[in-house]
């Protein structure tokens, strides 16, 4: 994720405040972004492609898409076929060509879909192993200031514990719902506050002190780069692209010379297949939202342990 900050860096960015810090998690006005499908990720803009999905069981979103799917295929059959089979006639070797057309646009079309299901699948992952190194480095850091002084000590750990609650409790439902505040986190901002006014005395103390400012560098960057992941999804010139794909290996299908049912069982199996691997695509597209989404596991488990402590 690059270069580390300075902690100097971190601390202009957490600067303070006057009056008492307010009861939300992030500042009074926070940066609040959504996504929108069909632009891409941008600052305030109205989701408006698939988002439907993940407010609604996967079996759902899939029963759906397999529905539109098949049943474009079966009225482009009975009410599309008839005028491309007047347009190019009858005639021999016709169905050979046709066959090679529809091998080539398959393939390419089948390429596309696994790249596209591959992408947004190391997504989620990423994802996934960006929450889990963010609760890890919480824990660490937790550890690391017990060698500060029992009063000071208490407080930082107060504020980590607080940190983590926040996340599950107050972040992670505002990532469910597809938007994320990237405003300063109150709890982290004390944190640096305290970290910052304590004055290491000998060499080891100025090691230790200088490792805590690390690890809260890291935790500041992995925070932001979860939050940015949040706006992480397929463009939506890609979305256009992989519809009109599905639309052209159909309407292939239908010039074939075949018979109404040969056409109806092939050109439903057809549209099934493809209806599985575009809602696949889609309900892992944003990677906290909906069934298949990243839980927030991780940082449950390090809240757990430092409730413990």
């Amino acid at each position: 994720m690059g270069a580390k900050p300075h902690c100097v860096a971190v601390s202009a960015q957490w600067g303070g405040s006057d009056g008492p810090d307010p009861p939300s998690q992030t500042t009074d006005a926070p940066l609040t972004f959504a996504l929108d499908h069909s632009m891409g990720a941008g600052q305030g803009v109205e989701v408006t492609l698939f988002y439907w999905i993940y407010d609604v069981p996967s079996w759902s979103a899939a029963f759906f898409f397999a529905l539109v799917f098949v049943a474009v295929s079966c009225l482009g059959v009975m009410f599309v076929r008839p005028f491309l089979r007047l347009l190019v006639g009858r005639r021999q070797g016709f169905n050979e060509v046709i066959g090679y057309v529809l091998s080539f646009v398959s393939l390419i079309y089948g390429v596309l879909l696994g790249m596209l299901a591959v992408v947004t699948y190391q997504n989620l992952t990423e994802a996934d192993r960006v929450s889990s190194h963010e609760a890890s480095t919480v824990a660490a850091l937790y550890e690391d200031v017990a060698v500060y002084p029992d009063e000071l000590s208490a407080q930082l750990r107060g504020d980590l514990k607080r940190y983590t609650k926040a996340v599950i409790d107050t972040e992670w439902p505002l990532l469910r719902r597809g938007t994320a505040q990237l405003g300063q986190d109150q709890n982290l901002k004390r944190f640096l506050e305290r970290l910052t006014t304590f004055e290491p005395k000998g060499a080891s103390h100025q090691i230790l002190h200088a490792e805590t400012l690390r690890e809260f560098n890291a935790l500041v960057e992995l925070r932001r780069a979860r939050l940015h992941m949040a706006s992480v999804s397929i463009p939506g010139i890609m979305w256009y692209t992989i519809v009109m794909g599905a639309f052209l290996c159909l309407v292939l299908i239908w010039m074939f010379d075949s018979s109404v049912v040969s056409q109806l069982l092939l050109g439903g199996v057809a549209a099934f297949g493809m209806s599985t691997m575009v809602c696949l695509s889609a309900l892992m597209d944003s990677p906290f939202r909906g069934e298949l989404s990243v839980p927030p596991a991780a940082f449950e488990a390090v809240h757990a342990a430092l409730i413990k402590n």
